[in-house]
């Protein structure tokens, strides 16, 4: 069993229902070891500012139903610099902190990586986005709740997409994975979704989200008609697929962008549980002597997969989701 005395804790990159969940479950379980828990402000930037403080357990009571993190978050440039890793590092010797545990996603894991190349404790990673797309884990906490919290904004537009027989587009996170879209999309009943893995969708491509919507008034008349899309999937952003398919069409298509709602709000159960068994689980594995691993569940179980492979992007989205949505919709 590895030598921790004491361990820091941050949150980086964009926040996520959950987190807060985590740093509890951390801080209880390091101190039922006897371990000493310095959590670090506003992530990297604190190691970089030595912006901390020592965590009790009155720190972490009535918590786990907050959205977003006691320990702040922030992006931080200064991490890419060649002297920010060293700076980090240098900080962590300071405090003679033995382990590292990062909460956050591949962004933050990457400036791990760079930290571990010139720190001499511990570090392990806990995978904290509402996009999902880490490898290594099935679900990354805060995902859960953002899909409920999109679904919420979608059944609300469609109310009023019904009362005005409107065709609206609601524009969710997921540049980069069509996880959220997929999901809430379907959960949504939405008529069609647009996200990376159905493929790229340019001006030329437009009768692809064309053909489906005159088909649908060919058979239903003019009625509501909600189109999911990731974000990032057509030049110019959704609001400009609404004025070309508005131009197109000549029914008024209307643009919902949801953003940075999305990451807010108290998380669902499955997000507070999933955040209290990976933070605890992080700090188990780190005492095994764990370093440069996630803390994951795959398929209910508890397990550890390499840091340097969780931006590799090799998750996919639902495959019979996928089939099923194209089979019916189309993408």
């Amino acid at each position: 069993m590895a030598t921790i005395k004491r361990l820091g804790v941050l949150t980086s990159g964009g926040d996520a229902p959950g987190m807060n969940a985590a740093i509890r479950a951390v801080l209880l379980t390091a101190a039922s070891y006897n371990i000493e828990v310095v959590g670090f402000k506003h992530g990297y930037i604190g190691l970089l500012e030595q912006e901390y403080k020592t965590l009790m357990p009155q720190h972490v009571q009535n918590i786990i139903q907050r959205g977003g993190t006691i320990l702040k978050s922030a992006r931080c440039p200064a991490l890419q610099t060649p002297e920010g890793p060293k700076l980090a590092a240098a900080t962590l010797h300071q405090l003679n902190i033995d382990a590292l545990i990062v909460i956050g996603g591949d962004g933050s894991f990457r400036g791990a990586l760079e930290i571990a190349k010139h720190y001499q404790g511990q570090i392990i990673g806990v995978p904290g986005t509402i996009d999902n797309d880490v490898d290594g884990t099935d679900n990354t906490i805060g995902y859960a709740t953002a899909i409920d919290t999109a679904l919420d904004a979608i059944d609300k537009i469609r109310d009023t997409a019904d009362a005005f027989e409107r065709i609206f587009l609601v524009e969710l996170m997921g540049r980069h994975s069509g996880f959220i879209a997929l999901s809430a999309g379907i959960a949504g009943g939405a008529e069609q979704i647009i996200c990376p893995e159905f493929g790229p969708l340019s001006a030329e491509d437009l009768r692809r989200v064309l053909t489906p919507i005159q088909h649908a008034q060919l058979l239903m008349g003019k009625a509501s008609y909600i189109i999911v899309v990731a974000e990032n999937s057509y030049p110019g952003g959704t609001t400009a697929l609404a004025d070309a398919l508005t131009k197109a069409i000549g029914i008024e298509c209307r643009a919902c962008i949801l953003g940075h709602i999305q990451r807010g709000g108290s998380p669902v159960g499955a997000d507070r549980i999933l955040g209290s068994k990976l933070g605890a689980y992080a700090v188990e594995q780190l005492l095994q002597g764990a370093h440069l691993q996630m803390a994951g569940e795959v398929n209910g179980e508890l397990s550890l997969y390499p840091l340097a492979l969780t931006g590799e992007r090799t998750k996919a989205i639902d495959p019979f989701l996928v089939r099923w949505q194209q089979q019916v919709g189309s993408a």
